[in-house]
């Protein structure tokens, strides 16, 4: 994992990883990108939440671009805890984009994600089940999928790989290559002018469970600058 300065590559400061594990935490990713270049079993990136994620609702949102091909998949953000993977977001192998809580999930056709960033949002709420992705902006059909369901605390989360189990069983060929920023996280469901203000990069109330200007991490790999 490399972390790459400003949202342009253009001019960037490049920060490049050696495989030191860390033993502290790291704050802030303001005007930063977590890039992944290479398909691995061990980069990844760990997110400390700012709550615990015993969630009824919430929109998550993240700025993301891969140049993997259509037909593989990829993890895009995953929270595991103990027993189980308790809130899951793929691009799968036939091009879909699913979401699961804790056991089988719901799959949305959307438009393709690329090597241009695209403005990715998902929007849950326990109350009715209904559940939505959000592309540049623009909102999918809604689904129906987990009425009652609240999501479990006490995991981890991890972007750039899938754990089949707590921090273990990690698998390449699943593992994220690519860009991701501005991951943003709330525990609630965020209003459409809200979500459309944040794609346009306007200012918007930060996430009260990943906010990226403060956010909390723990690279698997020391970053360095070159």
């Amino acid at each position: 994992m490399v972390l790459v300065r400003g949202h342009s590559l253009l001019g960037a400061i490049l920060l490049c990883s050696v495989l030191l594990l860390v033993s502290s935490n790291e704050v802030g990713l303001a005007g930063k990108v977590l890039v992944f270049p290479y398909e691995t079993d061990f980069s990844f990136v760990t997110l400390k939440p700012r709550m615990a994620m015993e969630l009824r609702a919430f929109t998550l949102c993240l700025r993301v671009a891969t140049e993997l091909p259509a037909d593989r998949q990829i993890i895009l953000f995953a929270y595991r805890t103990a027993d189980y993977d308790e809130l899951n977001v793929w691009r799968e192998r036939d091009g879909r984009v699913s979401f699961t809580l804790s056991g089988d999930g719901v799959f949305f056709h959307l438009p393709p994600i690329t090597t241009f960033r695209t403005s990715l949002c998902l929007t849950w709420e326990s109350n009715r089940g209904l559940t939505a992705f959000w592309v540049d902006g623009k909102r999918s059909s809604y689904q129906v999928y987990k009425p009652g369901h609240t999501v479990r605390p006490g995991g981890t989360v991890l972007l750039g790989q899938d754990a089949d189990k707590h921090l273990g069983d990690l698998e390449a060929t699943q593992s994220f290559v690519g860009e991701v920023t501005d991951l943003n996280m709330w525990d609630h469901v965020l209003s459409r002018s809200a979500i459309q203000a944040w794609h346009y990069g306007h200012r918007v109330p930060e996430g009260n469970v990943f906010a990226w200007a403060s956010i909390e991490y723990a690279p698997s790999e020391t970053a360095t600058r070159q």
